[in-house]
């Protein structure tokens, strides 16, 4: 059975940092995309980052762009998301989730639909 276990969520000031982890099991993904995405209450789910197999590719949201990074760990097969100056609007469960297919990690990474995996989310309140 596959599972993606996301950690590392909680209550943070605005300005503060967070570091997410995914732990995968049940099948490795050292050779799909993996992303992160988030949902706030009463919004649709959306993009925050993807990352290639091997890391040489990776696309941000632009609200996110140059306050968090995206990296794995395949011999580990987690893939984390280091989240600094964080803003209120980042409050949301952020969830991660794993392409099934091997492919090339393009612009359709960005959409929901691309990922057959995902984990069950973990809280990110930034507030004072």
């Amino acid at each position: 059975q596959v599972q993606l276990v996301e950690s590392g969520g909680g209550l943070v000031q605005p300005g503060g940092s967070l570091r997410l982890s995914c732990a995968a099991s049940g099948r490795t993904f050292s050779r799909n995309t993996m992303g992160w995405f988030r949902q706030a209450p009463g919004k649709e789910r959306e993009f925050v980052a993807a990352i290639s197999w091997g890391g040489g590719t990776i696309y941000y949201a632009d609200s996110v762009k140059g306050r968090f990074t995206i990296s794995r760990d395949n011999a580990k097969n987690t893939v984390y998301l280091q989240m600094s100056s964080l803003k209120p609007e980042d409050t949301a469960v952020y969830s991660c989730a794993a392409d099934s297919t091997v492919q090339a990690m393009d612009v359709r990474h960005r959409r929901t639909d691309e990922y057959d995996y995902w984990g069950q989310g973990t809280q990110v309140t930034v507030s004072s």
